[in-house]
């Protein structure tokens, strides 16, 4: 399988390119305006082909592709990716504009693609430990940074889109209604707060951007039991008075902790099984239209 990876910046260079590079089977054509960069990863990874512009990764025959580029040039490069019939995963969000991952959606179907938003706290094995504890009644996600507090839509659709889509991944149920709370200085956004509600569950993200610390913290509520997940590597297990921890090997690879092996591994296994990627791009607009309309209830003008 040949595949392209688009836009070698931060992400690509510490977490697709180093787990695709790693992978029998598969070719690899790097891709980015940077001349820098191209020469530097291709000779690092010992990649042989490298292209300046998606135009020519496209005529190098590529099955699929890994969009990694500023979200701003995610529209433009995936509909030429999924005009030419080539299964493309974007790294989410997938747009910051609503109806261009609107279109974005509707072309993955018309093309008979596969597309996916990497959305991937989904696969982050103690994320997804939470569910095999039962149906949660009460989800808490928080999710903070270090004094960076940030225009209201990239905010939410750039950052506060993972709490989101990771709350609803976990609450396993569709979102009846969405309660939202926020404290905004002129055009920046500081805090953000939301409720979740479905059937038999709310959940509750948090994000604050103008505090003193950066932190990723999941509180996840059964009957009789609470399990918190802290940086994502982390479990705590409290049942009544007995409390236990868990947290991963010393040799197991962050990649692997932060579930880029598993997203990566599940969508080239959708290309090669022709199957529907879990999440779905339907689902994932989901996520998106929850994110809209938390930013309009902020502003309507946004």
């Amino acid at each position: 399988m040949k595949i392209g990876i688009i836009g070698l910046g931060d992400i690509a260079a510490k977490a697709y390119l180093p787990v695709l590079s790693e992978k029998e089977g598969i070719e690899l054509v790097l891709c980015t305006r940077n001349t820098e960069t191209l020469n530097r990863l291709s000779e690092k990874y010992r990649i042989q082909e490298k292209v300046p512009t998606v135009d020519e990764l496209i005529t190098k025959g590529i099955d699929a592709a890994f969009v990694s580029t500023a979200t701003e040039a995610h529209f433009e490069i995936a509909e030429k990716l999924l005009k030419s019939g080539i299964h493309t995963y974007i790294d989410k969000p997938i747009s910051m504009s609503l109806q261009e991952t609107e279109n974005i959606v509707k072309l993955a179907k018309e093309s008979g693609s596969i597309a996916m938003a990497g959305f991937n706290r989904r696969f982050i094995p103690k994320v997804n430990e939470l569910i095999e504890h039962g149906k949660a009644s009460l989800i808490l996600m928080q999710k903070n940074r270090y004094s960076s507090p940030d225009f209201i839509r990239r905010f939410v659709v750039e950052d506060f889109i993972h709490v989101v889509d990771t709350l609803r991944f976990l609450m396993d149920t569709e979102v009846l209604d969405v309660k939202i709370q926020f404290l905004r200085n002129g055009e920046m956004l500081d805090h953000l707060i939301i409720q979740l509600i479905g059937d038999g569950c709310i959940a509750m993200g948090i994000m604050n951007r103008n505090g003193g610390v950066t932190e990723e913290i999941i509180e996840y509520h059964t009957r009789s039991d609470k399990y918190v997940v802290n940086s994502l590597v982390e479990t705590t297990h409290y049942h009544n008075k007995e409390i236990s921890m868990s947290k991963f090997g010393d040799w197991e690879p962050t990649l692997y902790k932060r579930g880029f092996y598993q997203i990566v591994d599940h969508f080239i296994e959708c290309i090669q099984n022709n199957k529907l990627p879990d999440p779905s791009i339907d689902d994932s607009l989901l996520t998106h239209e929850i994110c809209e309309r938390i930013v309009k209830a902020i502003d309507s003008k946004v």
